[in-house]
């Protein structure tokens, strides 16, 4: 008796892995409860087939999205400083600070492309200024901005 089978997951399983993953298991989980209750199908030919060309669209599905995020590193470049509008006091401090939200919404205005606001670090901004701002549009590409703070 074999002391690992080698199954690909139907669905996601959160200690094993996820959908269209190929892992080896024991053959008690396997028969007992992965195959039974259709969470997973045993590895053929056909099925490694599957795989592969699965993994190879996800591949190329990646690979397109990171250019995509290039190119709007790319425009992010071109555009050159964005501006953020606040509220300031004596000595050019801000009431309150700039948050990545802020960032988030001038970029938004000014390339009418939507970015999360978490995917953005903002420095510690008190006064008004220029600023280096990272915005991460894909796991391998980050770009950074110019933030320029000024009161209004």
């Amino acid at each position: 008796m074999p002391k690992r089978v080698q199954v690909v997951l139907s669905e996601d399983i959160l200690s094993l892995g996820k959908d269209g993953d190929l892992v080896e298991v024991a053959p008690g989980y396997a028969r007992n409860f992965l195959l039974p209750f259709g969470k997973a199908v045993p590895l053929t030919p056909a099925v490694m087939k599957q795989v592969e060309h699965r993994r190879a669209k996800e591949a190329e599905r990646q690979a397109a999205l990171k250019q995509e995020a290039l190119d709007f590193k790319t425009a992010l470049a071109t555009i050159g400083r964005f501006t953020v509008k606040k509220q300031t006091g004596e000595d050019n401090v801000l009431f309150g600070t700039v948050t990545n939200g802020d960032v988030a919404e001038a970029i938004e205005t000014a390339t009418k492309k939507e970015i999360d606001r978490r995917d953005i670090v903002v420095p510690e901004i008190h006064r008004t200024g220029k600023y280096n701002v990272h915005v991460k549009l894909h796991s391998e590409v980050t770009a950074e901005i110019n933030l320029e703070v000024i009161s209004y």
